[in-house]
């Protein structure tokens, strides 16, 4: 069965799908083609008639499949009923190392959270060097300025789809949970949403110089200067090969870009003073955001995901003590083999990198938005069902209900697939909680009782569970990454 909802550019037909009314590719932007590429989002064009919103759109250029149509800049909204007014919204922003973003990927598909009360919106933005490249003649953060452009579509369109505008979450993991900290700090987004639920929070935001770098190393791959005069005509999926052709030397970029190489990207959102004016630490601490609501969290494991695709190497003790002691910022080697004076080198390297990469960027982001006066909750997923343990991204499959799709849960047993299935309504009736209300269920996080909410086999509400590392960071500050030469 079909349903159809105006919206400020035209009319769209989605259709009703076990209980959800589900409308797929709708344009919130003009294709970021021609002479629109590498600019600002476009107003979308309007259409005459009816317009087929039952296919997801073609996402952006990113590695691993060919760029299919211009119709990028597309939405997908999931919702339990286009004829109420006033349910809670949740703008999802995908994740993927700011390199991939896809509104069909099945793991994210908005179906349960809607079935229980909240209108899904799922944006595409530019990602790779469409989005983040530091161009000559375009705007930094292109793919910042598209997150924006959905948002500001949620404002104009959302209550015709059953959703207040006036209570929008936006809610992201990883790649989307460091959008959203930029987010919270552009002037852009101002008044965009009222609340943000970030997942993973990585660490990583570029300084201009740096930014500058990795986009000529890019544009060099094709012959190329990093000026939109030299790239507009360069075939997308030409310019996503450059890109990953960098990606794949970041290992022999530790002289020049520091910690950048070992991460597995060369993009993040640039600190350019204009569209992102400060790090989002920074900014959160001085009172930007004071009035947004933040539900911040990350899982215990969050490095294991990525430690089992670079495989079984030997670690030896001096590789640890290099790698640690070249993270920017960085607390130390001593001070992580004070803390942790048992631990093998693998294990080591991988605690330091949960907490580097995502661990501690999310409880600092939650200590510096409390300290500029905004209400905080914190939490952290302990439970795992394989060797991975509670690995990244496993949360946010939880929340959306999907966990048992090619992850390997099914075969693990029926414990384990009944555990997953009672944390997952657990986690998502307190994260949609926490949308509706401003109120997950449990104690606001602040640095002197550091209450948070620990999401395991029996969960609970407990003292911040990762002390040592919360002990070794204390001191450090993260910001703006740049050259190290």
């Amino acid at each position: 069965m079909t349903t159809q909802v105006r919206t400020s550019a035209g009319t769209v037909r989605g259709s009703w799908e076990d209980g959800v009314a589900v409308y797929r590719g709708v344009p919130f932007a003009a294709p970021p083609v021609g002479r629109n590429r590498f600019a600002a989002p476009r107003l979308v064009v309007p259409w005459d008639g009816v317009r087929d919103a039952t296919r997801f759109g073609p996402p952006p250029p990113q590695p691993g499949r060919p760029t299919e149509g211009v119709d990028w800049l597309s939405l997908a909204v999931w919702t339990p009923d286009p004829g109420r007014t006033g349910l809670p919204v949740l703008v999802w922003i995908s994740g993927g190392t700011y390199l991939n973003c896809d509104t069909a990927n099945p793991h994210l598909a908005g179906a349960e959270p809607a079935r229980d009360g909240a209108v899904v919106v799922s944006a595409h933005y530019r990602t790779g060097a469409e989005g983040f490249a530091r161009l000559d003649g375009a705007p930094d953060n292109r793919g910042l300025l598209d997150q924006v452009a959905a948002l500001r579509w949620v404002q104009d369109n959302i209550a015709a789809f059953g959703g207040d505008p006036g209570n929008v979450t936006v809610f992201g993991q990883s790649a989307g949970a460091g959008s959203i900290a930029a987010l919270l700090v552009m002037p852009e987004a101002v008044g965009l949403f009222r609340r943000a639920i970030l997942q993973s929070l990585p660490g990583t935001f570029f300084a201009p110089d740096l930014a500058a770098d990795v986009a000529t190393e890019v544009s060099a791959e094709l012959g190329c200067s990093p000026r939109v005069g030299d790239l507009v005509a360069v075939a997308p999926d030409d310019l996503v090969v450059a890109a990953r052709s960098v990606t794949d030397r970041l290992p022999q970029r530790v002289g020049r870009w520091g910690s950048v190489a070992y991460t597995p990207t060369p993009f993040s959102p640039v600190v350019d003073g204009e569209v992102l004016p400060a790090s989002p630490w920074a900014a959160l601490a001085d009172g930007a955001a004071r009035d947004v609501d933040l539900l911040v969290g990350h899982t215990r494991d969050e490095f294991s995901l990525l430690a089992a695709r670079l495989g079984e190497a030997p670690v030896d003790d001096a590789e640890v003590d290099t790698l640690l002691n070249v993270l920017t910022p960085t607390p130390g080697v001593q001070r992580y083999r004070a803390a942790y004076p048992f631990v093998p080198p693998i294990e080591l390297r991988d605690t330091a990198m949960s907490d580097w990469l995502w661990r501690m960027p999310a409880l600092h982001l939650a200590e510096a938005a409390h300290a500029g006066g905004a209400r905080v909750w914190l939490y952290e997923l302990c439970w795992g069902f394989n060797s991975l343990g509670a690995s990244h991204s496993l949360d946010t499959l939880l929340v959306f209900g999907t966990a048992e799709i090619e992850t390997g849960l099914t075969e693990a047993g029926s414990d384990a697939v009944a555990q997953a299935r009672g944390l997952s309504k657990l986690m998502r009736a307190e994260h949609l909680s926490f949308a509706a209300t401003g109120d997950p269920g449990w104690a606001r996080y602040t640095p002197h009782e550091r209450d948070a909410r620990v999401y395991d086999a029996r969960s609970s509400v407990a003292r911040y569970p990762e002390e040592r590392s919360r002990s070794i960071w204390r001191d450090r500050r993260f910001g703006a990454l740049g050259l190290t030469m």
